[in-house]
């Protein structure tokens, strides 16, 4: 809700206090508690200071009125709610004839200003102080008990009575200025400047003026920062689709195009974004490769073919065939080497999933989940006859025979190759082949993987995307939410009042 109300030359006294008291119930409630909200009153003259003055409530401590029981802590926070702004001046105001040193907003106003950079203190009734504290009185107003950077000026306001009598404001200014001239101990103040409610006037206004060139640096940095922010927003949204058919025919081919571009260099690695696609598919492939060597023959399968071990028996009993005894039986070896590979079958699937996590959390629209999970049928099929081949333990001899002299560190040619035909031989043999089993998977996978799942899927998706253009409904495809729109022109508005704002200021820096 908002109150109007405009207060003419004209309109008395009564009538502004009515319109004040009248706003205060509707904003806060009839006598009853605060609120955060502002009444806004503005005074324009060529007789008055070029000021903006927020006057604060006073501390309650008891509740009186029906006042909720912690109102002196939503004072409170009212009042750090402005204080503690570094782009204001606080007045402290504190009568002359109670302590200033317990006075609870100077406690505060210490708290957000400890060096008294900004914080002016007004020292009020000094008609009411008793005799013989006017010496104490001094020390403050001479900034020698507490002392604050912009000092103390000292203000005899006008009292109840005088309210009421209707004295006017220049009548009651040439009464304190008359005040300060007939004391004795308060009429160096008035020569000082350190007097009267005209003084404070403009002083408060010399104040704001330095305060503001100095927060002007400050102020402009803030600036920048919103701007940059404003435009970082406005990439995300910036240029919306012309209105003319033409020009929005051409906009979306070229929106096609460039979306087009972005998924082929992503797909060949050549784009980097905030979270590489590569870096992750590296981290899953490193996974899987470490998962095959730690999937080497253990010793359970290495200990089944030492000699005098009742596991050797029952092993050979099992898979001996039509052989005479002393003789080798090649499939006891191809039985053990069928079945530790198969248990790699799963963990190749669970990887390909993994990858297609990727895709999707990087890139999702329906239109590449589609297209991912008919790829992804594809890949599972290559997968399971990449294991239906590996089921045929193969691979040439030279290259066998190199691992297997790196696992038994012995030098020998392929004719005595034979030797080796006998139990005791078979853990290093089995650790030899699938050294090669490990070496062809370590790479096909991640290479069957990225080609169905990254290269082909671009593939696809521009294709895809091209198809868009024939005979496409452009207004239909290019619709766009009235919310971003909406969002641009206020982006839009918001950038040109910070640019506004820039150049004013850059005049007084």
């Amino acid at each position: 809700q908002s109150l109007n109300t405009q207060i003419t030359p004209r309109c008395s006294l009564n009538t502004f206090c009515n319109v004040c008291v009248t706003a205060q119930n509707e904003l806060a409630g009839r006598g009853v508690g605060i609120c955060d909200e502002l009444i806004t009153l503005e005074v324009m003259s060529p007789d008055v200071c070029d000021l903006t003055l927020i006057d604060l409530p006073g501390i309650a401590r008891v509740p009186v009125n029906g006042q909720p029981d912690d109102i002196e802590k939503q004072i409170k926070r009212l009042i750090m709610k402005y204080i503690e702004k570094q782009e204001t001046i606080n007045m402290v105001v504190v009568p002359c004839n109670i302590d200033i040193a317990t006075t609870e907003a100077l406690i505060m106003a210490q708290k957000v200003d400890p060096e008294g950079k900004r914080t002016v203190g007004i020292l009020t009734k000094p008609d009411l102080i008793d005799r013989g504290t006017e010496t104490t009185i001094m020390d403050i107003a001479q900034n020698k008990t507490i002392p604050l950077r912009k000092g103390y000026i000292m203000v005899k306001c006008r009292g109840q009575h005088q309210i009421n009598e209707k004295i006017s404001l220049e009548e009651a200014a040439q009464k304190e200025r008359d005040f300060f001239q007939k004391h004795n101990f308060f009429r160096c103040l008035l020569n000082e400047d350190k007097a009267t409610i005209k003084s404070l006037a403009v002083k408060l206004t010399q104040h704001l003026v330095d305060h503001i060139k100095k927060s002007l640096p400050q102020l402009n940095e803030q600036i920048k920062k919103q701007v940059w922010d404003l435009r970082n927003d406005l990439k995300e949204c910036e240029a919306g689709p012309p209105q003319d058919p033409k020009g929005a025919k051409k906009f979306l081919t070229e929106t096609l195009i460039g979306f087009i571009n972005q998924i082929k260099y992503i797909s060949a690695g050549e784009l980097i974004i905030e979270e590489n696609l590569f870096v992750q598919l590296r981290m899953e492939f490193k996974k899987w490769n470490d998962h095959l060597n730690e999937r080497k023959p253990s010793c359970q399968y290495i200990f089944i073919f030492k000699k005098h071990n009742i596991k050797e028996i029952t092993f050979n009993q099992n898979y001996r065939g039509r052989e005479l005894l002393g003789f080798s039986n090649y499939k006891m070896f191809e039985v053990v080497l069928q079945k530790h590979v198969a248990t790699l079958k799963e963990p190749a699937i669970d990887l390909l999933s993994a990858i297609k996590g990727i895709f999707m959390f990087n890139i999702f629209l329906d239109k590449i989940y589609n297209i991912q999970s008919v790829q992804q049928e594809k890949a599972e099929k290559r997968i399971s006859e990449q294991f239906e081949m590996e089921d045929m333990i193969f691979t040439q001899d030279p290259i066998y025979l190199k691992s297997l002299k790196e696992i038994t560190k012995e030098t020998f040619s392929e004719e005595q190759l034979p030797l080796f035909d006998k139990k005791c031989k078979y853990g290093e043999m089995l650790q030899a082949y699938y050294e090669i089993v490990v070496q062809r998977m370590a790479d096909q996978l991640p290479m069957m993987i990225t080609l169905f799942m990254l290269k082909q899927t671009a593939h696809l998706l521009s294709i895809d995307m091209l198809s868009l253009l024939d005979g496409a409904n452009v207004s239909e495809l290019l619709f766009e939410d009235s919310d971003v729109g909406k969002k641009r022109r206020d982006l839009h508005a918001r950038l040109d009042r910070m640019r506004i704002g820039q150049e004013k200021i850059s005049n007084f820096i």
